[in-house]
């Protein structure tokens, strides 16, 4: 038996194949360790998912994490999984890598991320070849649904909305300075919260302002990345992610004005990953 996850720092999905080809799947909340402790991992992983997987020995165990770039936190994960998969062969990547093998499989291409945050990366059909640093929800992350949301709800703050959407915006938040502010700086989590503003955006796409501010984030993102890779015009650029995935006109238009050719969009790897692991049996 061969178990997949994709993680994210607020859900994971499963796919569990089965010797026989057959295919179940699970959800539990995320793994993040950037963000949790191995046995903080642990204790929700022991309580999320008994039940949920077959019974039977799992030879192997592919996790594709946000977080997993260095070999430190892919460690904290590994500690995390040995305890409930002491005998299995386990396999820690970063979310980058499963993007990748999603969308492209086996061949040449430019994976992209777009969702609470935003990466990317040149695929050469094995391994990840070049890859402009993402910089996280500070410094970077355009196109993401953390930078929509961080650009509409300081609008929204500073007055800067249109009159007609500031009022729409209101009814619907009902936020301040002060609880925003508190949230980003004294909380956990300042990313997938603001991320909850960009669905004012999506709701609201037929008004100009929406569109624009949308498009734009997308038109950064392309050339902040997409267009420092080498063969960019010429190679399938690929998005997964749920910004990507419902904002998938836009996207394609934003990509196209940049003289890029689109290729998959999808909105979660797993499926992609369940066929890149499957035909590898």
């Amino acid at each position: 038996m061969i178990i997949i996850a994709d993680s994210g720092s607020t859900k994971t999905e499963w796919r569990i194949l089965q010797p026989d080809g057959t295919i179940s799947q699970a959800r539990t909340s995320g793994c993040n360790p950037h963000h949790q402790t191995a046995a903080e991992m642990t204790a929700h992983l022991q309580k999320e998912l008994p039940g949920q997987i077959p019974e039977g020995p799992v030879e192997q165990l592919f996790f594709y994490g946000a977080g997993c770039s260095s070999e430190k936190s892919k460690n904290i994960v590994r500690e995390a999984f040995k305890v409930l998969f002491p005998d299995t062969e386990l396999v820690i990547e970063h979310d980058l890598l499963a993007a990748a093998r999603a969308l492209c499989l086996d061949e040449p291409g430019v994976a992209c991320i777009l969702g609470t945050g935003s990466s990317s990366c040149r695929y050469d059909g094995k391994e990840i070849a070049e890859q402009v640093p993402a910089l996280g929800y500070i410094l970077g992350d355009e196109g993401s649904g953390c930078d929509l949301g961080k650009k509409v709800v300081s609008d929204f703050l500073r007055g800067d909305m249109p009159e007609h959407l500031q009022a729409r915006f209101q009814k619907r938040f009902s936020v301040t300075v002060e609880e925003v502010l508190d949230r980003i700086y004294r909380q956990a989590f300042p990313k997938p919260y603001l991320a909850t503003f960009s669905r004012f955006l999506f709701h609201n796409l037929k008004d100009p302002y929406c569109y624009t501010l949308v498009y734009n984030s997308f038109t950064a993102f392309i050339r902040t990345n997409v267009l420092k890779y080498e063969g960019h015009q010429e190679l399938p650029v690929h998005f997964v992610g749920s910004i990507a995935f419902y904002y998938g006109n836009i996207l394609r238009q934003a990509a196209a004005d940049q003289g890029l050719r689109v290729g998959r969009i999808l909105e979660s790897p797993i499926a992609g990953l369940t066929l890149f692991h499957g035909d590898k049996d």
